[in-house]
């Protein structure tokens, strides 16, 4: 294909960024618009991608070696129509994000048992439950399972992950992140169930904490209707949800009594919830492994990531701010608490950790940290950095075929560190220790 002079260049790029902002109008995700429109950018010619990068002024190669030409234009775009976050207008942004990052989705794992190809190889259905009078309220998970045949019999024994959804505790929902969770069910055969948690500035920590400590619970007492045991729990989230299974992890191995009656600002409500979450912590079976992806863990140090990626990337250092804000400022916790702050709680009994960071991620250092952090304390640890990804590569793991590449190593990875913590410990009974 020749190169496309500068009049077909420029109609091309402006009828991308037009069909873009189209796809955030009201149900444009039933078309997934965006996926279309992104992906296809991947079947130009690396020259023309190179000469559209230059005119949005994309980072170049020389800056981010190992990011190839169309993902560095999927940032530019991003970039392009991204405007100043603040806490006012997080209601508006929480309603376009869920728009997009739905449209960003392969339509084919939008269909009731089919695959991520259409096809009923490794078929997943799904189905939203509600866990009634969780924190004083209804809240709803959507449960994932490998479709079987009627003549299969269902085993009771197998692993369920309990999935947190990132969006810095302020965005985000069990649509978003529906794409990696009904793929971590359809490459593993494992129940998956994904926890539509409150969110900030309205409820701000440790509310979202609480809800997941309830869905922990939930799926501790209902894992054998999904075909899995509650000894064989694991944890994942992304970004915010990485955060948040660590310390449901933290929560559920040491509980800590006294930390619950911290929140001294709560109403008596919130107290009196609070005390049914610490007698309850105690009787509940420990996680047996957790899969944070490039997790916030520490608010208060600074880390060269900080400045290295802090501009011009999915997560900058204002969304950045402006997320923690919403999301403490009105706790009646300090920033360093325990149920706040995965590097001030308890890790000296976590499960085993596979910790992943994204190499262009202002978060990737601090992830690493935690996984020293565990590494010191004697937890099983293993690391991984996705090279020239951003913060929240899940999200683009069907519209970039690199990082959908990286998103399956990553979960086989993980199944593979299950299935040799089963085989190590002879599936013995996970007792709290």
């Amino acid at each position: 294909m020749p190169i496309l002079p500068v009049p077909a260049l420029n109609a091309l790029l402006t009828k991308t960024i037009k069909t873009i902002k189209t796809g955030a109008a009201k149900n444009a995700h039933q078309h997934h618009v965006l996926h279309h429109t992104l992906k296809g950018l991947d079947n130009l010619p690396a020259p023309v991608l190179e000469r559209i990068n230059r005119r949005l002024k994309a980072s170049t190669a020389e800056q981010y070696p190992l990011a190839d030409a169309h993902l560095r234009l999927i940032l530019a775009i991003s970039n392009k129509l991204k405007r100043p976050l603040a806490i006012d207008k997080l209601p508006k942004l929480r309603q376009k994000f869920g728009t997009d990052a739905v449209s960003l989705q392969a339509p084919s794992v939008w269909q009731q048992n089919a695959d991520a190809s259409g096809s009923t190889e490794n078929a997943v259905s799904w189905q939203d439950k509600t866990i009634a009078n969780a924190d004083g309220g209804d809240m709803t998970v959507r449960c994932y399972q490998k479709s079987t045949q009627n003549s299969e019999r269902k085993s009771t024994d197998e692993a369920a992950m309990l999935f947190f959804h990132g969006g810095g505790f302020c965005i985000g929902d069990i649509d978003t992140h529906h794409e990696f969770c009904h793929t971590v069910c359809a490459q593993t055969g494992w129940a998956v169930v994904s926890v539509d948690y409150r969110m900030a500035p309205e409820y701000p920590a440790p509310t979202a904490l609480k809800d997941c400590l309830a869905a922990y619970a939930w799926l501790a007492e209902h894992s054998q209707s999904l075909g899995a045991s509650p000894s064989r729990i694991v944890l994942s989230g992304d970004s915010a949800g990485g955060c948040l299974a660590a310390l449901v992890a933290q929560q559920v191995i040491k509980p800590i009594d006294a930390l619950w009656q911290d929140n001294n600002q709560a109403p008596a409500a919130d107290k009196k919830v609070n005390d049914t979450f610490k007698n309850s912590l105690a009787d509940l079976p420990r996680p047996l492994a957790q899969l944070p992806l490039y997790p916030v863990t520490d608010y208060e140090a600074e880390y060269p990531s900080w400045e290295l990626y802090g501009e011009g990337l999915l997560l900058d250092h204002n969304d950045a701010e402006v997320f923690n804000s919403a999301y403490t400022q009105h706790s009646g916790l300090p920033q360093s608490h325990p149920l706040i702050s995965v590097m001030h709680g308890d890790n000296t009994q976590l499960c085993p950790s596979y910790i992943v960071v994204a190499e262009l991620d202002i978060l990737r250092d601090e992830g690493l940290a935690y996984a020293e952090l565990l590494q010191k304390e004697g937890v099983q640890v293993q690391t991984y950095t996705v090279l020239g990804a951003p913060h929240g590569f899940i999200n683009l793991m069907s519209v970039h075929q690199g990082l959908g590449n990286q998103t399956t190593y990553i979960i086989n990875e993980f199944a593979c560190l299950v299935q040799n913590l089963l085989t190590s410990e002879g599936d013995k009974p996970n007792l709290r220790a």
